[in-house]
């Protein structure tokens, strides 16, 4: 099972689904081959890796690359295209396997993991990984003749041989041309892609000499498809029909169209945490929540237990986190460390920071009026709705001016990073290592960096330089209260752990943080 890294800055979730019915090969199974089509909520974009952050790139980037190493179900690291590696403090030696092979038929050698992070690292390439899963100021350096390639950090860094298994590795021709990567794939992986129209699908196709996945899967495994169609397919009712009359064999669904599908037979359905549901506040200089007064006011403003029970339908857990489970520091860093709610109080602050409620009810300052632009994903289901209305609601009440703004992933994604046109932004980040927060949460503003909310919290700063210079496990207390630094401060503001139905028919798939097993996919009986 391969590690999600930053599975998005929109969703992730861990799974294995498998359909009703025999497997391929089993007795009652269907044969080998076929296609394995499967909804994504809007087009991926971009498809070259150092630019993947959002899960649905993600999810189609995992079918075509390999990661240095693997994670298992149960959080341990396993080989990968790296069969073993030695760790030291500020760096990570890898041996690779000697049978990998790149798409286009050229060897993987260790110039090219080498590549890989020097691109990411380079400032011209404005990768928006640099700093989340590669880190900041790391240095590869290849020997081909070893078979070994070494990533060293300026200074000892924590989770350094974790970090590695969220990188995607481009090999052959995509490393000296990476326009190659825009709507093509050019990878190790055991799919590659043939054919992209954007809006409305991407075909994959299995390629047959792959023999190095994890655990030592190849392609060859009874009822492995021998192509994968991702389907955009951005309305959850549209993809439930789908998938309830056969032209699906999968989704993932966030809104009400759960209920009809755990109902309907043939069938197979498992409910799985999906990543915080969770707000950002934009502290640019020319924002009103670049005041910490009027940030933990407009929290102040907000009963959250409702608006958890609003944003997940009902279906979502308690936040404790920011980081997916298996997570490698165990805490809940969210209770008591959320301002709670009081609106008299909120008022009361708002009024005090210089905000006054004018004749209209709407508060200014300045002569300016307290507006907020509220940012969120249309294609996360009607919670994601709901909840940007409720908190528009509840700030009217507190006299702000509400601007909602509804957008598909990749628009979302261009406001957060480089129009920068929001001030409140209704955003799930899924991530499996503390480590892959920084870049988001500190360093370099949005668009010189992925610090999209401009944040600059003192204490998580320097709680994150203690832990990171720490051992995995021994910075674990540190990791911890820099998360609690960010809530008590009202950075961001943690609401639910939302869950998905994900549902397979006549097939079964593994999954990770919005990532697939690419060799864990069968086709079943009737596929």
């Amino acid at each position: 099972m391969r590690n999600a890294g930053v599975a998005a800055v929109l969703g992730a979730l861990s799974l294995s689904v498998a359909a009703c019915g025999g497997t391929a090969d089993s007795p009652s199974g269907g044969p080998a081959g076929g296609t394995f089509a499967f909804a994504i909520s809007s087009d991926p974009g971009v498809l070259d890796p150092a630019m993947g952050v959002l899960s649905v790139t993600n999810t189609a980037l995992s079918l075509a690359y390999d990661t240095l190493v693997n994670v298992s179900p149960d959080g341990k690291i396993i080989p990968g295209l790296a069969e073993k590696w030695d760790v030291q403090p500020d760096s990570v030696t890898f041996t690779l396997r000697k049978d990998v092979t790149c798409s286009d038929g050229s060897k993987l050698t260790p110039t090219d993991v080498a590549a890989n992070v020097s691109h990411i690292a380079d400032p011209a390439a404005n990768s928006s990984i640099y700093g989340v899963l590669v880190p900041v100021g790391m240095k590869a350096k290849a020997d081909d003749a070893a078979g070994t390639v070494t990533l060293s950090t300026p200074k000892p860094f924590s989770f350094i041989l974790q970090s590695s298994s969220g990188m995607f590795i481009v090999c052959g021709k995509g490393v000296k041309d990476r326009s190659l990567l825009a709507r093509g794939t050019s990878g190790s992986g055991p799919y590659t892609l043939t054919e992209a129209v954007p809006g409305d699908h991407y075909a994959f196709q299995v390629r047959k000499d792959y023999a190095w996945g994890p655990g030592g899967a190849t392609t060859k495994e009874p009822g492995l498809p021998a192509k994968i169609v991702l389907k955009v397919v951005p309305n959850e009712q549209t993809a439930a029909n789908l998938l309830i009359s056969g032209d699906l064999n999968g989704a993932i669904i966030y809104g009400p169209d759960r209920a009809r599908l755990e109902a309907t037979p043939g069938m197979d359905k498992i409910i799985q945490p999906a990543g915080n549901g969770q707000f950002f506040y934009h502290q640019g200089d020319d924002r009103p929540a670049k005041d910490p007064a009027v940030r933990k006011a407009l929290t102040q403003a907000i009963n959250l237990k409702e608006l958890a029970g609003i944003a997940s339908g009902g279906t979502g857990r308690p936040a404790t986190g920011l980081v997916l489970e298996p997570r490698p520091c165990q805490g809940d860093t969210v209770t008591g460390h959320v301002p709670s709610f009081d609106a008299a109080a909120a008022g009361t602050a708002l009024d005090a920071a210089g905000w006054k409620a004018g004749a209209d009810g709407i508060r200014a300052k300045d002569g300016r009026k307290l507006e907020l632009r509220l940012l969120y994903a249309t294609t996360r289901g009607p919670g994601a709705q709901a909840a940007a209305e409720y908190l528009a609601a509840a700030w009217k009440k507190a006299g702000v001016d509400v601007k909602l703004n509804g957008v598909i992933d990749t628009k979302l994604s261009e406001s957060l990073n480089a129009t920068q046109d929001w001030d409140v932004a209704w955003l799930p980040i899924g991530v499996t290592l503390p480590t892959q927060l920084v870049g988001f949460l500190s360093g370099p503003a949005a668009p010189k960096g992925a610090n999209f909310a401009h944040l600059a919290n003192a204490r998580y700063e320097k709680l994150v330089a203690e832990a990171q210079a720490k051992p995995a496990e021994e910075g674990c207390k540190l990791w911890l209260e820099s998360e609690s630094a960010l809530f008590e401060n009202a950075d961001l503001v943690p609401v639910v752990e939302t869950t998905v139905l994900a549902v397979a028919k006549n097939a079964k798939f593994d999954m990770m943080a919005s990532l697939f097993h690419p060799t864990s996919i069968r086709m079943t009986e009737g596929g």
